[in-house]
Order: structure tokens, then C-alpha cells, then sequence
């Protein structure tokens, strides 16, 4: 087990996965993942959440070494998501008396998951509700579609400790030393992004309340420089880009769309661009380049024309983006095709259903390869893109 201090009475009980390939089987994970559960020991025990039932035999002895001979009264749940509510029939079975807290909505999707008498065993909570467990006080708020509609969150009032269920998660494994933001970035884009409204609303009765701990369900314990983790999930919620840059994101058949991206990138750069990132979207991190997307903001699509549509990595692309609410950016399009482009037309289709996007016209079309013609019109495309500066 990760050695974490939260306090003396709050206990890290979690465990690392290195063996997973895939998070969610669709996300990279290369540096692993943290299924993260608590321990409040007080009067009364509650363990504050189970974890994937891959990692469950690591849980269990975390827990048990933790409990040192003492019996959990409660598991709060926070979230009924596998990867944080698989062990839940173990734990059940392990101890029979253990009873489990969560509002309607997650005693729903329980009997959706496992078959378990819960007859005598559930504890429902609703918006500020709290459970006292002896010197320490559970408050619960409700965070619906944060990012599944029966999500919660829990206060502990006397050491003022948000346990903020996906909320403040990143991918990767504890014992990995790496940047949040990247890996928090990534993760919030990906899997929570398109819910920045229920974000923000949990964000304020967040505010409201004082915070010296942040205890998500993925990734490290947060206790200093909230502000700036808060600040963050401000950003991201209400879909602001965080920095000025470009991403040019290509979809490239035989590599002459790649080499028109690479050309756009040293025109850009030469006119003054403060940060040009390219993406190859047939072989980079899709998820990555997700991210990226809504990191910066400003974005250039360049993708083949392939069967009378949008090669494929870069339909998926923008599909990725069109579900993750992608808005409040500025787009341009660059398409190749050798007989009858029509890339261009397809992918600004797509982005023009999005919100507060700003399309940058016209489009840059290279047939096969680029001449001198389409640097030319390159050169005004980077002109226009950045007009606003």
C-alpha cells in the first residue's frame, strides 16, 4: 500500500494498478491507475468507497491491516461506477452487519449490479444530510452527472476533508511522479468533460464550504495549494481555454497532410505564434489530443479526403470533441484529395453544430501535395488565424 497521510483518523486504504493497459478500456494508461478508498475510524468505522474488483485482494488486506481487529459499520457510496464500487458484494460478504450509505439513485444502479439483501442494510441520504460517526460528521451533497446521475459527495466537518469521488482524479498510479495537470487534464477532458455545467453547480456548493484536504476516488490525496486545483476545474468546467496556442491536429494517409500540417506549424511560428503543437492522430494518444484541444485555444484540423468522407482518425477525432461539448474556440480546416476533396466541407459540418466556435475561413485545400499554391494560401490562412492577437 502507498503510504499516504490524510490524519490520524482518516486512513488511506487504496491500491495502485500497474497491470491495467486500458482505463475504461479506451484511455492509455501508462503509468497505471489508483482505485482510492478511505478509512474514518471513530466510534463508528466508515469506509468511504470499495475499489475495482481487480484490485480488490490488495484493498482487503489495506483494510483489514488498517481496521486492526475492529469492525466497519458503513461503506459510503460514492459513486456506483465499477472501478470504484466493484468489491462492493466482497466487502457485503466479508462483513455481514456493514451497512451501506448512498441516496435512491445508487441503491438503483446497486440492485442493477449485484443481487444483495439490502433489506436491513441501507442507510439513504439526500442533499445535506449528514451521518454522525462519533467525533466526525458526514455531510453529503449531491453531484448528478458528475459523471453519472447518482454521484455524490461527502464533507467531514470537523477535519474539513472533501471526499470528491471523480472529482480532482487524474490517471496514473501513486507512485508515479508526474505532473497533475497533464494527467488531470487528460482524465477531467475525456471522461468528465462534457458535464461542465453539473461541474460548476458542484463547484459552488463546494465553495461554500472550508476545505483543507481534497480526497478523490483516482490520484493523490490534495491538501496544499487548493486554489490552484479549484482554479483549474473552473477553467475546465466552463470550457475557457487555460493557455494561448494552436493545436494542429492531422489526419495523414501517405504523409503529404502531415507534411501540410508540418509546413503550417514553421508559418505560424515565423508570423509569431506564442505555441504551435502538432498532433498525428493516426498514431498519437487520441485522448491526448482531446485534451489538447481544450487546452489551447485555437485549433486547425487537417485531415484526407478517404471514400467521399473524412479519413477516420480525423472524423473520430471531432466526434471525440462533439461529445466532450468542445466549444468557445476558434477553428480552421485544411483537406488534401486528389480528385474531389471534400474533407473541408464534412468536418466543418461537424464543428459548426458546436457552441461559440469561430470558423476560420476558407478552407486550405492541398490536392495531393503541397505547391507553391497552397503556401500561398496557407500564408492567409495563418494570417487569418491570428487576426486576433
Amino acid at each position: 500500500m502507498t503510504d499516504i497521510t490524510i490524519t490520524d483518523s482518516i486512513l488511506y486504504v487504496g491500491a495502485d494498478d500497474k497491470t491495467i493497459d486500458l482505463f475504461e478500456s479506451q484511455y492509455l494508461v501508462p503509468n497505471g491507475i489508483s482505485y482510492n478508498s478511505y478509512l474514518i475510524m471513530d466510534e463508528k468505522i466508515a469506509v468511504m468507497d470499495s475499489v475495482d474488483e481487480r484490485a480488490a485482494a490488495g484493498w482487503l488486506r489495506n483494510l483489514e491491516k488498517s481496521l486492526n481487529g475492529r469492525t466497519p459499520d458503513y461503506l459510503v457510496i460514492s459513486h456506483m461506477e465499477p472501478d470504484h464500487a466493484g468489491s462492493i458484494r466482497i466487502l457485503a460478504e466479508k462483513y455481514p452487519a456493514i451497512q451501506f450509505v448512498g441516496n435512491m439513485k445508487t441503491f438503483q444502479m446497486m440492485e442493477q449490479f449485484f443481487e444483495i439483501d439490502m433489506s436491513d442494510r441501507k442507510v439513504v441520504v439526500k442533499e445535506g444530510d449528514t451521518l454522525n460517526l462519533g467525533s466526525h460528521t458526514l455531510q453529503f451533497f449531491m453531484a448528478p452527472m458528475v459523471h453519472w446521475p447518482e454521484v455524490m459527495v461527502e464533507y467531514e466537518q470537523s477535519e474539513k476533508v472533501l471526499f470528491s469521488a471523480d472529482g480532482f482524479g487524474k490517471f496514473g498510479a501513486l507512485d508515479t511522479e508526474e505532473n497533475w495537470a497533464c494527467e488531470a487534464r487528460r482524465y477531467y477532458f475525456n471522461i468528465v468533460g462534457k458535464y461542465g455545467a453539473q461541474v460548476q453547480a458542484l463547484l459552488k456548493k463546494a465553495a461554500a464550504l472550508d476545505i483543507s484536504t481534497i480526497c478523490p476516488l483516482h490520484g493523490p490525496v490534495l491538501k496544499e495549494n487548493l486554489e490552484y486545483y479549484i482554479d483549474k476545474y473552473q477553467i475546465w468546467s466552463s470550457y475557457e481555454p487555460e493557455d494561448e496556442g494552436i493545436l494542429i491536429a492531422y489526419a495523414s494517409i501517405h504523409g503529404n497532410t502531415k507534411k501540410a500540417a508540418e509546413k503550417l506549424a514553421e508559418i505560424l511560428e515565423k508570423k509569431g505564434a506564442k505555441k504551435v503543437v502538432l498532433t498525428d492522430l493516426a498514431r498519437d494518444d487520441m485522448a491526448e489530443a482531446v485534451e489538447d484541444a481544450f487546452r489551447y485555444d485555437k485549433l486547425v484540423v487537417a485531415a484526407a479526403t478517404y471514400d467521399g468522407g473524412i479519413f477516420p482518425c480525423g472524423e473520430e477525432f471531432l466526434m471525440h470533441l462533439k461529445s466532450k461539448n468542445f466549444q468557445k474556440r476558434t477553428i480552421g480546416f485544411m483537406e488534401n484529395g486528389s480528385w474531389a476533396p471534400m474533407a473541408g466541407k464534412l468536418m466543418k459540418a461537424i464543428c459548426e453544430s458546436m457552441k461559440e466556435i469561430t470558423i476560420i475561413e476558407p478552407v486550405v485545400t492541398i490536392k495531393s501535395s503541397v505547391k507553391a499554391d497552397t503556401i500561398e494560401a496557407m500564408e492567409q490562412f495563418a494570417d487569418a488565424l491570428l487576426g486576433d492577437r
